[in-house]
């Protein structure tokens, strides 16, 4: 029991100090979840990352519900969900009675301009790190290359995207596996 209080309390605090969604919350999620409570390791929160982006929902909310999964079961996985939803729940309820009668002033509008701005670099900061847990090696820098120059030129489903770079995936793996059985060096 003490541990799905503490899975809800970490994820409420990671819920609360988040601002800018789920690519925002990986360097606070990080922190908590990898360096202080040692529960999942900086490659399970990136798959998770991938998987939560991949799955219907908001990425925040499935990436604690699999770090819940993994550290308590079923019980974990709802308590962390639970946890990562609650602060918002009660802070947009709250702005929500309140934001109309306060959202022409000045002052109200320049602190939103400047949370805009913090989010994009909190952003900027996950994407950088998940480019450097992602791209390891020339064959998915290839990918990475092909992907995002597609994603800019087309209007293809990002769903898309995502099954292409799995199948390209599975791909290398098959093909480094056919190389290594054929008595070549591994890649």
């Amino acid at each position: 029991m003490n541990q799905l209080l503490e899975l809800f309390l970490t994820f409420a605090r990671i819920g609360v100090l988040t601002f800018g969604g789920g690519y925002a919350m990986l360097p606070i999620l990080t922190r908590e979840v990898v360096d202080t409570k040692h529960w999942v390791s900086e490659n399970d929160v990136m798959d998770y990352y991938a998987v939560g982006q991949c799955t219907p929902g908001v990425i925040a909310v499935n990436t604690a519900t699999f770090v819940g999964y993994k550290v308590k079961g079923v019980a974990g996985g709802i308590c962390a969900t639970l946890g990562v939803v609650f602060p918002s729940l009660c802070i947009i309820t709250a702005i929500a009675a309140f934001i109309r009668n306060f959202a022409h002033y000045p002052a109200v509008k320049n602190a939103f301009a400047g949370i805009r701005v913090c989010v994009c670099v909190l952003i900027l900061q996950a994407v950088l790190k998940l480019i450097k847990k992602a791209v390891i090696d020339i064959p998915t820098a290839v990918i990475y290359g092909i992907i995002f120059v597609l994603s800019l030129l087309t209007d293809l489903s990002p769903a898309i995207f995502v099954l292409a770079a799995g199948i390209a995936g599975i791909a290398l793996t098959i093909a480094k596996g056919r190389h290594i059985r054929e008595g070549g060096t591994k890649v």
